[in-house]
């Protein structure tokens, strides 16, 4: 992500910022605490949006679908990975694990994407819709989880014909195995930037420069 780059095309895609994945208490907080806390995430990710936010970028809330009781009844093909979360009813509607972590809800200004249901942030959701109506061309991932969501959103990205910017440290994973699958076997096959968040602040930093 070389700058000068245009401020006004690209989005910052926050995925799944639930109380479930980032407070302590969280249902899945014990999956993701041990790389979050080796990669410094909490911070990281407000370090993320405190400078996108200060460049004028478009922010994009990607969530998770809320569990409902009864809603996959009747389901030909639910996959492992919504079953999982069916059974432990990850980020319920209507409960404290469904809600916003606290430092990361939307706010006036931000975009709120509808429900993805598997991993993708884009299918069969409005993603592309809001995205393509702003005139939005690059995004920005960052959020959980590295090798699930992150990775099946980029990559439905890249298909779209969206430039993608991944942030190393600004995401986590349950392990540091599959965080560097995420980012040094899979990303390089379809992300066209791979960046710490001391990279994308700086790049910012260097892009507001340009253009003022």
């Amino acid at each position: 992500m070389a700058p000068p780059f245009d401020f006004a095309r690209t989005a910052l895609l926050f995925v799944d910022p639930y109380n479930d994945f980032l407070a302590e208490k969280g249902k899945l907080w014990p999956l993701v605490a041990k790389v979050a806390g080796a990669v410094g995430l909490h911070d990281n990710l407000r370090a993320v949006l405190a400078a996108v936010r200060g460049a004028g970028l478009q922010v994009v809330i990607v969530p998770h679908h809320r569990w409902k009781p009864g809603e996959l009844d009747g389901w030909d093909h639910p996959n492992p990975y919504m079953l999982g979360g069916y059974r432990h009813q990850i980020f319920a509607q209507g409960e404290w694990g469904g809600e916003w972590f606290p430092d990361f809800a939307p706010r006036e200004g931000d975009l709120i994407c509808t429900e993805h249901w598997g991993s993708s942030g884009f299918a069969n959701i409005n993603l592309d819709t809001l995205l393509k109506q702003k005139g939005v061309t690059r995004v920005i991932l960052i959020g959980l989880i590295a090798n699930t969501c992150i990775e099946s959103t980029g990559k439905y990205a890249v298909e779209l014909g969206y430039h993608v910017t991944l942030v190393r440290d600004a995401t986590a994973a349950a392990s540091e195995e599959a965080m560097r699958c995420a980012h040094d076997i899979n990303g390089p096959t379809y992300a066209h930037a791979i960046v710490t968040t001391a990279e994308l602040l700086a790049t910012l930093a260097q892009a507001e420069a340009v253009s003022a």
